[in-house]
């Protein structure tokens, strides 16, 4: 479950035949207007319906900014990337909290540097603890 270098994310994540699927549901859901496009708002539903949140006016703002403009809003192939990266994301985010709570132990929300010892003890036995002390130093400055 572990990826093999540390910090490296995941390739690209394709969604399964009935998630894409589901997806372009959505899409069609919420564009009203059968116009092809998602209109800023009807973006914003889409987002509602697949994450269960509503997108701020940034994340917003930075899709649409990044829609072609020639067109009057997000049509579908964008709309499906966006939702693939967003899902990756997503996963991505709950792999590594699903690493950090393996490691934390004591579900205290953090890793004291013994939790950090015992937790490179298993997945990289043979890195040196100075190493693994610079890591946990660096950790700390950030």
């Amino acid at each position: 479950m572990f990826f093999s270098q540390a910090g490296a994310r995941p390739r690209m994540w394709e969604a399964s035949p009935s998630e894409h699927k589901k997806w372009v549901e959505v899409f069609k859901a919420c564009d009203e207007e059968n116009k092809g496009c998602l209109s800023r708002e009807n973006f914003k539903v889409a987002v509602v319906m697949l994450f269960g949140y509503k997108p701020s006016k940034i994340e917003a703002d930075a899709v649409m900014s990044s829609v072609d403009p020639n067109t009057s809003g997000i049509l579908l192939k964008e709309f499906l990337d966006i939702v693939r990266k967003k899902k990756e994301a997503q996963l991505y985010r709950n792999e590594i909290r699903h690493i950090f709570t393996a490691f934390d132990r004591h579900y205290r929300g953090y890793l004291t540097l013994e939790d950090f010892k015992k937790a490179f003890k298993q997945v990289a036995p043979k890195l040196s603890e100075r190493i693994i002390l610079e890591v946990f130093s660096a950790q700390e400055v950030q």
